[in-house]
């Protein structure tokens, strides 16, 4: 970008303008993943949304590349590209709470713990993610799921309504009655149609959860799993348990001669009342025995922040993920095989439950077409030392890879990586040529195209 055309995008907006001439460029282009190293021709801190306008408008009119950046944990490093202009939200963080109608108004740069510092005072919450650090926008954008979605839904099920600026540069208020077909697809559509500058959500009674991990040794994942693929069925939708593995950190609750040894692993979460929740997680204690567990009554927002420290910013990571509506007994013995090479601390397998309040809304209500599956898993590989990459990548490779003849065609598009790409039909199923029509009717011109990508059916040059 010349000097003119900089000072042109400065004079357009409030929020803060860095490129590669300034001291803070090289902080401001960086992401949460390691691996990804991009160099836009400039990132513009936005202030407010018509700081995002400016910045959309500027993007289209000078042919450029256009990423968005919210809470900044894109695996595939969507939230930046190269020689282009990153909108970056990471500012616009405000939450505010109406506790009588049970609400809450997100900004779009706002992450997580952002969101559940300002609801917990109230003793309300929302669906959240495993990582507190994780952007909203993001996570509601791809559909939404956590501790509390066999009880609640998905996040962007409880979205009432959101702000967007479109490819033209219009700022929308959009809600079932207003924009109701741009409404249907940025709940689990992802960032293909505009940047949404703020979230609106519906809030539920939840305060203090029982909840923690319970360890065991590997040579139980087998029993583990099979008991969960059968509990789960029934369970009250008020408990959430995923079973995973984790090489043990130094914590207190692990026998010291124990640090850094693999464990098969089940979390478990119960928001009902704390006193039904002992009797909600033993069978959880009794499947197996028990090496070490931390499992007790905390905040709602310490459980979602419970694995923060494994996943800090920094980390080279990879990540793949699958949808199955059953855990067979050869997904099994692929997680019994492939379960226990995780290979760094930061590594894990989770397979999450889909059941319960999910099941309960239609495939075609919203973007988020896999209302049948049971289970979601994701395999994430994260490592400190880059030289290191070539390992972690195929273990993450091989191990989707093993799990894909039974799992199902498509995946969870917040656990895609760059190369999956050629999934994306698979990925939306039955609602893809809607997803189409919407894109083509809000940006016919594929400014959104960092992203998991939705084509228009007519694209430009930058699509």
């Amino acid at each position: 970008m010349s000097k003119q055309t900089v000072e042109e995008l400065t004079g357009r907006v409030h929020g803060a303008v860095v490129t590669a001439g300034d001291e803070s460029y090289d902080e401001a282009r960086r992401v949460y993943n390691a691996m990804i190293d991009r160099r836009p021709a400039a990132v513009v801190r936005c202030a407010n949304a018509g700081d995002v306008m400016a910045v959309v408008n500027f993007a289209r009119e000078n042919l450029l590349d256009l990423a968005v950046r919210g809470g900044s944990h894109s695996a595939p490093g969507y939230g930046t590209c190269d020689d282009g202009i990153v909108a970056d939200l990471g500012g616009m963080r405000g939450v505010r709470v109406d506790p009588e109608r049970r609400t809450a108004r997100v900004e779009g740069g706002a992450t997580l713990a952002d969101l559940n510092a300002a609801t917990y005072p109230f003793g309300l919450a929302v669906t959240g993610g495993i990582i507190s650090t994780t952007g909203v926008g993001g996570l509601t954008l791809g559909g939404g799921f956590g501790y509390l979605a066999r009880r609640l839904g998905l996040t962007c099920d409880n979205l009432i309504s959101a702000d967007v600026v479109t490819a033209d540069g219009r700022f929308l208020v959009v809600d079932e009655r207003s924009h109701p077909d741009l409404f249907w697809a940025l709940r689990g559509g992802g960032g293909n149609f505009g940047v949404v500058t703020s979230f609106e959500y519906r809030l539920f009674p939840v305060q203090d959860v029982y909840a923690g991990p319970i360890l065991y040794e590997l040579g139980h994942t087998a029993e583990i799993m099979r008991f969960y693929r059968d509990a789960i069925v029934d369970a009250p939708e008020e408990l959430s348990v995923f079973p995973g593995f984790q090489i043990a950190p130094p914590l207190p609750f692990i026998p010291a001669d124990r640090h850094g040894d693999t464990f098969a692993m089940m979390v478990v979460c119960w928001s009902g009342a704390m006193e039904e929740a002992e009797r909600a997680v033993r069978p959880y204690r009794e499947v197996a025995p028990v090496v070490a567990e931390m499992v007790g009554p905390m905040p709602y927002p310490a459980v979602v922040g419970m694995f923060d420290a494994l996943l800090p910013p920094g980390l080279h990571q990879y990540w793949k993920g699958t949808f199955a509506t059953e855990l067979t007994d050869g997904a099994i013995a692929a997680h019994v095989e492939y379960g226990p090479r995780v290979p760094t601390v930061n590594s894990a397998c989770h397979v999450y439950p889909l059941n319960g309040a999910v099941h309960r809304v239609a495939p075609d209500a919203t973007a988020f077409s896999y209302r049948d599956a049971d289970f979601a898993t994701v395999i994430v590989g994260a490592w400190p030392d880059p030289a290191d990459s070539e390992a972690n990548i195929a273990w993450v490779r091989d191990y989707y890879a093993a799990l894909e003849p039974h799992s199902a065609a498509g995946g969870y598009v917040n656990f895609v990586s760059a190369d999956d790409q050629q999934r994306v039909t698979s990925d939306y199923r039955d609602n893809y040529a809607r997803l189409v029509a919407v894109k083509q009717a809000y940006d016919p011109s594929n400014l959104f195209h960092v992203n998991h990508n939705i084509r228009p059916r007519i694209t430009s040059v930058a699509g």
